[in-house]
Parts: structure tokens; C-alpha cells; sequence
């Protein structure tokens, strides 16, 4: 397929806010991507790159050759530029990169470049969100959505399960399975109001603290241990701690999900910042330990738990785990109960708790009932779109951050701007990271690609027709960074607007 078709699909994905409309005009899309240029093609139509960083930003593509004045470029062609330009290492590197980026650019049409420094930037907001995506993919193989969903949880590369969907079909799709060593799509814990009303849609129920710490999921075959990020990134060589601890279990096969947390000596947790920053380095050198403390088990020595209910997981993985590595859980019946526990997790420093039905299967990459998370006040993360330089004694930082929620449909809502909660550390730290994802400026302002995401604590929602989404938080001040999520992961303006109904 010629990118420019591509391209064109993207402008009217973009340009509809018609859900349906857009599954439809991905769908033929993906039809007529050659068998190699599906994965490809699928990322370039969700705004990313198959190969996610290939080390080119917003300078790479400062000083670029004339645009071409015929459409030639293919959709395999791109890919395989961009692998080309991701391998380049060592001695002569960057000049590499530059020179292969401008053969790209020089083959590209003017459409096709803006397209390209999109997608490189990470800017390109079409609205084609996984889901819909999801549905697209199920459209243009006609098979059903349920499956394509459930190879994506399993494979964790939407990429590679379209591919089996338009070659083999259902048939293709229910073969792929869970595999060790191959990380998976987390569940992820909806939003709960407070205990009564979690306990009222589970019953009886499993709480667990929930820890401020770093997701973790870690597989074990043998003698060979991996490790996973929330974003299936590989961090293995970064925490042998947990290396150790695992392969310390009387296991010789297993499939673990949980958190790395530093902790201090008393037990209590570092601020989250601390765990963020020992979590990303690229180098263990021991400074601050991570301590991997585990909630979930989804396979054992052959036999894949997924499926089973959370109380019976739950049994597998207090039989192999000693009650030191595991995150304190209880099972309660009643509010009281819960709210003892809530209250028995905040005094030892976490964050609140994660009510889990008994019953529920290991629903990976999904939002349901099946887990809540109860914290005692509202938060919301939230993307940061801006920044303006501070006054006074913040002079020299980016300090008033412009929040954004996400928009279903493609984009992003802003809800207002606060500099509350910023620590000199955190300022510093934050001043680095958004100058590094510079779009534009003015005076006083730096406008920033949206990638940053924040979790911001706030009062409740007021009505407020300075901003397009009719609404403001009250008193919103930053919490942390969370360098852990990504932008598709932030909360919605539709999560916003619920709290803003419930208050009023």
C-alpha cells in the first residue's frame, strides 16, 4: 500500500467523530495492506512506530529535505526505513540517522512528510484509540471482536495479532495462547467511589493494599527469568532483586503479577519518585533496592490460570509465595470490614485499596468491575500540554503545568493549570523531561508533545466556560509524575464530567 493512502485514511479518521465511521475506513485500510505491512500499519494508524523509539526527535527533523512531488513511498518502505534508522549505533551513528532520515523525508510528499514528522514526534492524535482499533482489526478479518481482544491480551501486540486475524482467521486467533516469557496485557482496576459502594458491586470480597509503587509482571522458565514494565517493556537487567526472589520459588514454571516498591527500613514506602527513578534506571547499582511484592498468579508449572476465579489464583499463589513478598490482602464481607483494612493501608503509608471479586477471572488489559480502586480522595492523571516558566524563587523551572484529560474521539481537553505539590526536586526533574518533548514557545510558555502524565489530586469540578470541556478541578495540585503510564493510559474528559455530575 502506498503511504499516501494511508495518510488519507488518517485525515479521515481524524476528521469523523463517528465511531462507526472509523472502524469502517480502518477496516478497508487494513484490507489492503500487503501481508507485511500489516503491523505496520496497524501502528501507523494508531499514531505510533512499530518499533516505538528509533532515537529521532523534534531536532532530527529540524533540517529536512524538499518534499517529493509524486507519491512512491509504500507503507513497507517506511517500516523498513525506520528499522534501518533504530539499528544505527556506535561511532558515526547520528550522521547515519541523519542521512537515512533525509532519504526518507526526500522520497516523501509534502502530505506524506507532515504525516511522517507526526508519527515521529509521537503527535499524531487520529482518534483511532485501541478499541476502536480493536474493532477494526475484528471488521476487516471478519471475525469476532471477543477474540481479536483476547489474542491481544495474550500477545500484547496488536500489530502481530491483526496479522494472524487476516491471514488465518478465527481459527488463528483462538491458537494464540498464554506464553511464558511473553509478556501480557495487565489487568487494570476501575475507578470505585468509596468502600460501601465497592463492596455493594462485588459482595464478599478481597481487599488488598494498594502499593504506590511500579507495576510488575515476571516470567519464569527454568533458569531464565524476565521481567515486564506496565507497558510490556523488558526491564529485566535492571532489577536483579527480583530476579533473585524469583528464582528462589519452588517453581519451575510461572507467570507473576504484582509491584516493585522501595521501601524504607521500617517498611514504610519511599515516595514514589524514589521507586520511579530506581525502576528506570538503566543500571542496578544497588543505591536504593526494590522490594517485589506479588498479588496475582496466572500460570504454574503448565497450567495457565487466567481463567480461573481470583480466590482460586489466590490459593495457587499463597501456596508458592512466602507472606513476605506477598501484598497484604484480606477477605472481608462487609464494609466495616473493608473500611478497617482501607484505614490499616493508609496508616502504613499506601495509597488505599484494591477491592477484587472473588469470582472474577484475569480479565488482561481491561477496565471492569472484577477490580476497584478506593483511595481516599479524588485524583485524576491527567496529561500534561504545557507549561510556563515559574517567578521568584521558581525562576529557571517550567512550573504552571496546563492539565489535560483525554478525549475518546482523539485529543486532548484541558481542565486548567496548577503549580501546587511541585517539590524542587520534582520541579527540576520535570523541567528536564518537558524540555525534551518541546513542541513550540512563546515568552513564557513551552508547549509540549502530550506524553507526560501526571496524577493530579483536586477538591471536585466546577463549572467553567473558560476551558472547551465547560469544566475546571478546584484546588488541583500534582501528586507525582507518572513516567509509568502513557497518554492513551490517562483518565477522560468522560471520567471528569462523572465526577463533576456527582457533585452537583
Amino acid at each position: 500500500m502506498l503511504l499516501a493512502e494511508l495518510t488519507t485514511t488518517s485525515a479521515a479518521v481524524r476528521d469523523t467523530s463517528s465511531r462507526t465511521a472509523k472502524i469502517e475506513r480502518l477496516a478497508e485500510a487494513l484490507r489492503r495492506l500487503g501481508p507485511d505491512e500489516v503491523a505496520a500499519g496497524v501502528a501507523y494508524l494508531s499514531g505510533d512506530l512499530r518499533q516505538r523509539q528509533i532515537g529521532v526527535g523534534w531536532r532530527s527533523l529540524s533540517d529536512l529535505p524538499a518534499p517529493a512531488t509524486a507519491a512512491t513511498l509504500t507503507v513497507g518502505d517506511v517500516d523498513a526505513a525506520c528499522e534501518r534508522i533504530g539499528a544505527f549505533a556506535g561511532p558515526g551513528s547520528q550522521a547515519a540517522r541523519r542521512e537515512a532520515l533525509a532519504a526518507l523525508f526526500a522520497a516523501a510528499t509534502e502530505s506524506e512528510q507532515h504525516f511522517l514528522r507526526r508519527l515521529l514526534t509521537g503527535e499524531l492524535r487520529q482518534g483511532a484509540q485501541e478499541g476502536v482499533m480493536v474493532d477494526a482489526v475484528a471488521r476487516a478479518a471478519e471475525v469476532p471482536r471477543d477474540a481479536v481482544r483476547r489474542a491481544h491480551m495474550l500477545r500484547g501486540d496488536l500489530g502481530a495479532v491483526a496479522e494472524v486475524a487476516l491471514s488465518e482467521g478465527a481459527e488463528g486467533l483462538a491458537a494464540i495462547g498464554l506464553q511464558v516469557g511473553r509478556a501480557i496485557q495487565p489487568m487494570l482496576a476501575a475507578p470505585g467511589d468509596d468502600i460501601d459502594a465497592a463492596l455493594a458491586r462485588t459482595g464478599r470480597a478481597a481487599v488488598e493494599y494498594k502499593l504506590d509503587g511500579a507495576r510488575l509482571q515476571v516470567h519464569r522458565s527454568g533458569d531464565e527469568v524476565r521481567a515486564f514494565t506496565r507497558s510490556l517493556d523488558d526491564i529485566t537487567a535492571r532489577v536483579p532483586e527480583v530476579v533473585e526472589a524469583v528464582l528462589a520459588l519452588p517453581a519451575r514454571e510461572l507467570v507473576l503479577d504484582g509491584e516493585a516498591i522501595a521501601l524504607r527500613p521500617d517498611g514504610r514506602p519511599h515516595p514514589f519518585q524514589v521507586t520511579a527513578s530506581r525502576f528506570g534506571t538503566r543500571r542496578a547499582d544497588g543505591s536504593v533496592p526494590l522490594t517485589p511484592l506479588f498479588f496475582d498468579l496466572l500460570h504454574l508449572d503448565g497450567d495457565d490460570l487466567i481463567d480461573r476465579p481470583g480466590a482460586e489464583r489466590a490459593t495457587a499463589l499463597t501456596g508458592l509465595v512466602p507472606a513476605a513478598s506477598l501484598v497484604p490482602r484480606a477477605v472481608v464481607a462487609d464494609a466495616p470490614a473493608a473500611q478497617a483494612f482501607l484505614d490499616a493501608a493508609l496508616a502504613a503509608g499506601h495509597e488505599g485499596v484494591l477491592v477484587k471479586d472473588l469470582d472474577a477471572p484475569y480479565a488482561a488489559g481491561r477496565r471492569g468491575a472484577g477490580w476497584l480502586k478506593v483511595k481516599p480522595r479524588h485524583t485524576l492523571d491527567l496529561v500534561v500540554l504545557a507549561a510556563e516558566w515559574g517567578h521568584g524563587r521558581r525562576r529557571g523551572w517550567l512550573s504552571n503545568l496546563h492539565l489535560g484529560a483525554r478525549d475518546p474521539a482523539g485529543g486532548f481537553v484541558m481542565l486548567g493549570k496548577t503549580f501546587k505539590g511541585l517539590t524542587d526536586v520534582m520541579l527540576t526533574w520535570q523541567t528536564e523531561r518537558l524540555l525534551s518533548l518541546e513542541a513550540a514557545r512563546d515568552d513564557w510558555t513551552v508547549y509540549v508533545r502530550p506524553e507526560l502524565v501526571v496524577e493530579i489530586a483536586f477538591d471536585g469540578v466546577q463549572t467553567s466556560p473558560r476551558y472547551p470541556g465547560g469544566v475546571a478541578l478546584r484546588f488541583a495540585r500534582v501528586l507525582r509524575h507518572r513516567p509509568d503510564k502513557s497518554a492513551a493510559e490517562a483518565d477522560t474528559i468522560d471520567a471528569v464530567l462523572a465526577v463533576h455530575a456527582a457533585s452537583g
